[in-house]
């Protein structure tokens, strides 16, 4: 059995950060050219994201990829 915790953390950092941006799923979805329901997988940690997919992700919230990391253990 998988252990998704690590998964589902960056993605509600995804989402905390997108959030504060204002900025749709639907949209971060289309600037990262991604279909929506693959970006609401991604956020809620249900898939496994590349380096190369974060790093997408983290462009078009105008982040640096580690800020996609950062979060607490208690999360």
């Amino acid at each position: 059995m998988r252990d998704y915790t690590l998964h589902k953390k960056v993605g509600k950092r995804i989402q905390q950060i997108r959030a504060e941006k204002n900025i749709t799923q639907q949209q971060l979805a289309a600037d990262c050219d991604f279909e929506k329901s693959s970006m609401s997988r991604l956020e809620a940690g249900r898939v496994n994201g590349t380096l190369s997919t974060y790093e997408k992700v983290a462009k078009n919230l105008g982040v640096d990829i580690i800020e996609l990391f950062k979060f607490s253990d208690q999360s």
